[in-house]
């Protein structure tokens, strides 16, 4: 079959869509036409984006493509990566999380005259979009919004900007505001009184020098695994529950019934509690998140080692990471190039990655493939609706 050189075949990993010829033109879903003169002629695969804020807000940027279409995206950007270090493997259909289940995010305010401006940035730049719908934060989250702006107008001075850290929590909504000074006995009445009526789980400042609840009637806690976990404020959690779900049923399939586990990279402990009964090293380098998930396994009489531990300065050595059934690693975005060669030189029989970066797992998973062990297979999620943003889980195991 012949391909028209204004076609657009895929789309690049910033989002544009490119063409037979190579052209790159900006919301073109594969399939589209691109006239000379720039413009999109829609194909089968480009739908109308939801949102009226679509193509200025930051927070989506693929809004114009059908499911289908944005699943090959994913899947895509896996194998690309892959390729680029020698590596091809199975690659599972991507996990989608649908609209509007987003219950981490964060948002910006700043003032305009008399009006808070809050909402994301502008797709590469510092402007604000003014939120009056969003197709993909959790209603809970994104009915604060307007409340939230009727309360900054009486506390955000000049033209400051401050950001504002959205999480639902067990409790309810968790609300983080940063770059905010908010002293006095009025500011305090004001936050407690918008806290109490918006049924908060809490409300916490940070002034510059770490947060500190203003609100919070009950200790918040997320639960991982069926454990309440000590949510401290603005720490990580999976962005979406199906998204978190998608990752740890991947990691629980290639763990298996192993009964030690080694969980890198634990922060609370989204794998860690995934394994009731294994025996589960986890190591955290942030204080805070470690700190919670060992209150929360003493609580649950887990048996659960956790170790505050900087991984990237003293990773885990080969010879401790021999001693395990299987290892579960879910760094940051940089992913774990020290790690890695610990884990590369040990006989672990099977390892989990988790990623949000295809390309820095790509790297890790040539060292390890170079050392005798093998990726069976990728299982990619899309976590982040209509973003560029990729995550997966990985299977290897080790061969000889």
């Amino acid at each position: 079959m012949s391909v028209n050189d204004d076609e657009v075949l895929r789309v690049a990993a910033r989002g544009d869509g490119v063409t037979a010829d190579g052209r790159h033109a900006a919301f073109a879903a594969p399939g589209d036409r691109v006239t000379p003169e720039g413009a999109i002629l829609p194909g089968p695969h480009h739908q109308n984006p939801p949102c009226k804020h679509f193509s200025e807000c930051g927070g989506c940027q693929l809004q114009h493509l059908d499911d289908v279409s944005w699943t090959q995206f994913i899947a895509d950007r896996v194998v690309t990566a892959l390729a680029a270090h020698g590596l091809e493997t199975w690659v599972r259909p991507p996990l989608l999380s649908p609209p509007n289940t987003r219950r981490r995010a964060t948002l910006h305010a700043e003032r305009r005259g008399r009006q808070i401006r809050l909402g994301f940035t502008r797709q590469n730049s510092h402007e604000l979009i003014d939120l009056e719908e969003c197709w993909i934060l959790a209603p809970e989250l994104f009915a604060l919004v307007a409340p939230l702006r009727g309360m900054l107008a009486a506390l955000i001075p000049g033209t400051r900007r401050i950001n504002v850290h959205l999480v639902q929590t067990d409790q309810g909504p968790d609300v983080l505001i940063d770059g905010l000074e908010a002293e006095g006995l009025a500011a305090a009445e004001a936050l407690s009184a918008f806290s109490h009526r918006h049924h908060l789980a809490r409300l916490s400042i940070d002034e510059g020098f770490g947060a500190s609840a203003r609100y919070e009637p009950e200790p918040v806690t997320v639960t991982l695994g069926g454990v309440p976990v000590p949510f401290p404020p603005g720490n990580f959690l999976q962005a979406t529950p199906e998204g978190e779900a998608a990752l740890v049923a991947a990691v629980q399939e290639i763990v298996g019934g192993a009964k030690a586990v080694a969980d890198l990279f634990a922060g609370l402990g989204t794998f860690t509690f995934a394994f009731p009964k294994a025996k589960v090293y986890a190591a955290e380098g942030a204080r805070d998140p470690i700190t919670a998930l060992k209150a929360a396994a003493g609580l649950a009489r887990r048996p659960v080692f956790a170790e505050h531990r900087d991984l990237f300065r003293r990773p885990v050595t080969a010879k401790d990471l021999s001693n395990f059934d299987a290892i579960v690693l879910d760094p940051p975005r940089a992913g774990a190039r020290e790690q890695v060669v610990e884990i590369a030189a040990s006989t672990a029989p099977v390892l989990a990655y988790v990623s949000c970066n295809p390309s820095t797992f790509a790297r890790d998973a040539e060292t390890l493939s170079q050392s005798g062990y093998r990726l069976d297979w990728v299982q990619p999620v899309g976590q982040f609706r209509w973003s560029t943003h990729v995550e997966l889980a990985a299977k290897f195991s080790r061969q000889g």
